[in-house]
Parts: structure tokens; sequence; C-alpha cells
């Protein structure tokens, strides 16, 4: 066997998808890729893996691709690399592509580089730490310009051993592998409007739902699995079998598709997300999981942006370290769910950290303050009490009653206990959606 991986080959203005390439890859291997060009080689299966969000350096959804294949590792690297350098978007001064490939079976990877492949998915590396690796390995690697994409490269080489490949190694770690159709434009077309007819996309997602999700939003009625940013994909179907993702994507109406390919993926699995170790532990660049209680009420600010403190936990004085949250203004009505937020709410909070500000993607209400303090009413006469002066209580001026303060008096809530997420035309690729179920309290999911 042998492992092909490659990354950052396209660009946010240019467009291109590095899941192109890798079709592209997989399909060339299949038709000349065996030792002397005249037959095919044998390809396993594609890897589409979804790295660190919060790395500034990504071009859009961050993803590393890699190729498993019984071609010889050097037929297999001369092809791959004829495939990058023609259609690497290396034009743009922010694409910097990389290629790794590797002998051996996918799952039998040195741990050096499982571990290289775990810590992308959570963290900031080093292109000198990846080409450490890819020497000590002994891979044959390559990169254009900075060659800064041979860390996804080598991550996606390392990502079927990192996170339990296959069926029999997934029951033992626990590894979650989605699936994603993706199907491509004729590359005539790329650069043109999109065509695609809304009504098949619903009807096809309402029959496949939820074992096919994040293909539309409901609410808004937008069509999430098409993209808006120029380049080759035409629509991008994600669930959590093979089997109903191709027979969404095939029930699409649309403009002619080029070709199609099916990815097995960390999309919709939560893998970035780590337990913070206290608040002081938690930064930039990086996506966390924490607990605490609200500390201030919900504040919307200009642009529509909802903030809000966290404190945590296991401090309840006035040095008690906080974290600052927000859900921005594309989250949409999951601003709502986070405006309904009271102080002395219990929440677990869920999202990347950027300038020391948590960016939701979705939280659980574990414990919901359910009373205020009001000004107490005249048992006499039922009219509202007024202040008799500073630190002196309430009084009825009519009645001449009194009472010693503000009194206790429950609220009615809109939340309730459990998971509540952004909506899917918000969500991030890795994210997981409350409809996969797994949660660890009711979830309110949004379709």
């Amino acid at each position: 066997m042998t492992v092909i991986g490659v990354d950052d080959t396209d660009s946010r203005e240019r467009g291109m998808c590095t899941t192109y390439l890798a079709a592209v890859i997989a399909d060339r291997l299949r038709e000349t890729g065996g030792a002397d060009g005249d037959e095919g080689a044998n390809v396993e299966r594609a890897l589409l893996v979804r790295l660190n969000p919060a790395v500034e350096h990504k071009t859009r959804g961050n993803a590393a691709l890699a190729v498993h294949t019984d071609a010889d590792p050097e037929r297999a690297f001369e092809l791959a690399r004829e495939e990058v350098a023609r259609v690497a978007e290396t034009d743009d001064r922010r694409t910097n592509p990389g290629l790794v490939v590797a002998p051996g079976n996918p799952g039998d990877v040195p741990e050096s580089v499982a571990d290289f492949a775990r810590r992308a998915v959570r963290d900031r590396l080093a292109i000198e730490e990846a080409e450490e690796r890819i020497e000590t390995a002994g891979y044959r690697g390559e990169g254009w310009k900075l060659g800064r994409g041979r860390i996804g490269a080598l991550a996606a080489v390392g990502a079927w051993s990192a996170f339990g490949g296959g069926d029999e190694a997934s029951a033992e770690t626990g590894a979650d592998w989605t699936y994603e159709c993706i199907s491509y434009r004729d590359p005539e077309r790329v650069g043109t409007p999109r065509e695609v007819d809304p009504e098949s996309v619903f009807d096809a997602a309402t029959a496949a739902y939820p074992a096919a999700w994040d293909t539309v939003d409901r609410e808004t009625g937008e069509l999430v699995c098409v993209p808006h940013t120029p380049g080759p994909i035409l629509h991008g179907i994600r669930g959590d079998d093979p089997e109903t993702v191709r027979e969404v994507a095939e029930a699409i109406e649309s403009e002619p598709v080029s070709r199609r390919a099916l990815f097995v993926t960390n999309q919709g699995t939560d893998a970035h997300l780590r337990d913070a170790d206290g608040f002081d532990a938690v930064e930039d660049g990086r996506a966390y999981r924490v607990e605490g209680t609200v500390a201030e009420e919900p504040e919307t600010r200009r642009g529509g942006h909802v903030f809000f403190a966290l404190e945590a936990p296991e401090s309840a004085d006035d040095e008690s370290p906080t974290l600052r949250c927000a859900a921005f203004e594309p989250t949409k009505r999951f601003r709502d769910r986070v405006r309904d937020l009271r102080v002395g709410d219990r929440i677990a909070a869920c999202g990347e950290v950027s300038n020391g500000t948590l960016k939701l993607e979705k939280f659980a209400v574990r414990a919901l303050d359910r009373t205020e303090l009001v000004t107490p009413d005249c048992p006499e006469c039922g009219r509202s009490m007024k202040s008799a002066g500073a630190g002196q209580g309430y009084r009825c001026r009519d009645c001449k009653t009194t009472a010693d303060g503000k009194i206790e008096r429950e609220v009615e809530r809109e939340l309730e206990e459990g998971w509540y997420e952004v909506p899917p035309e918000a969500r991030r690729h890795i994210a997981k959606p409350l409809v996969r179920g797994g949660f660890d309290a009711p979830i309110h999911p949004e379709k």
C-alpha cells in the first residue's frame, strides 16, 4: 500500500479545491497508476481530514487529503507531483502546496506521524517539525513556494492510524468517521453561477435526514451543500454512511456532473475540541469545551454580535477567572438562544478561541436560574411597595406595611436544559451536529 497526502493547493479568491485534486489523482491512479503506466492501480479510499479550524494560514475549511492506493510509491509520487504542479493555485501568494508520499499500510505509520496528525487537528504546528518527521520516516515529500502544505499533507498521511481506521479499529478506539460525496462541475463551467434545482435538494435532504445532515437550512431556505465561493465543487453531501450520501447526491437535479468522489472524513465529529484545564489554560488558536456560570447579561453590540462573560465554576469571589464568549452575526438565530441566557445559568460552551474570546459553536444549559429579585407587593392592598430609603427596605404608603427587602419570584424561561447549536449554514465543517447524537444532555437540533 501507498499513502499520498496533499494540502494547501486552493485559493480563497481563485477557487480550486484540494478535494478536487485528490479526486483527479485517484482517477489517474485508477487509469494509469500501474508500474508501467499501461494499467491502473486500485484506490482503496480517499480521506478528507479537517485540521485545526483556528489556524491563521488556512484557506477556507483547512482540509488535507489522503489517497490510499496499491500503486508503487515512486509511481504514485511522480503522478501526484504532476497533478499538484498542474492544478494547484500557486499564483495566490497564500497558497503553498505540499505533497507527502508514504509506503506501507495507512494504519501502520510510525507513532511520530500518527501523533503529528492528532495534534494537527487541535494545535498549530511548524513546517520544520513536519520536515523532520517526513525525513525520519523515510517519506518522499515536496513543497511548492513556502511548502507549508507539507504540514497538512503529513497529517493526512497519519490520520487513518491516528483516529482509528477501519470498522474493527473504530470500535476499539471510539473513532468517528463520516462521509461526504462531492460532485464536481464541468471545468468549462467553473466561475459561472451554479445551476442546482432547490426543490430536488430539499426533497432529497428531507428523505435522507438525519443520516445525511447539513444539506440545507430549513429555516432560511439556504442550500448548505452548494458552495458560494469560486471552485469546481457543485455540491457536497455529508452523512453517516456512504450509501446515503451517494443517493442524495444522485437525486439532486442540476447542471452536468463531470466527476463524483466519495471521501471518508472527520467532518461533523468535534475532533477539534479539547476539554480546558481551567480558564487560565485557554489559548488563542485552539478550540475548547468549557464549563462555567454566566457572569453578565448577554449584550448585543454593533454588527449584531452577542457577547457575555463566563465565570469559572471553581471560583465564586470577585477574582474569579472569566472567559468572554461570543455569538457572531453569521450564526443568525442561534444568537437568540444566547440572548436568553441569564446571570447565574450554568452552561458548557464549545468553540474556537481568538483574541481571548470563545466563538460559540454550541452550548449546553446545565442549570437555569429560574428566580429574580423583585420589589414586594403590599399584602393588604396588593400594590407595589416603595423604597423606604437606603438600607430601610420597602413600605406601603397607604397601608403602612413594611418589608425588609426585595423578594425572589419565579420566572418563565425560554431556554430548556440541554444542547443548542448554530444553524447548518453557520456550522464549521468539523463541528458535530446535534442530530448525530452522543451528547451528554437532551438536544435541540437545528435543521
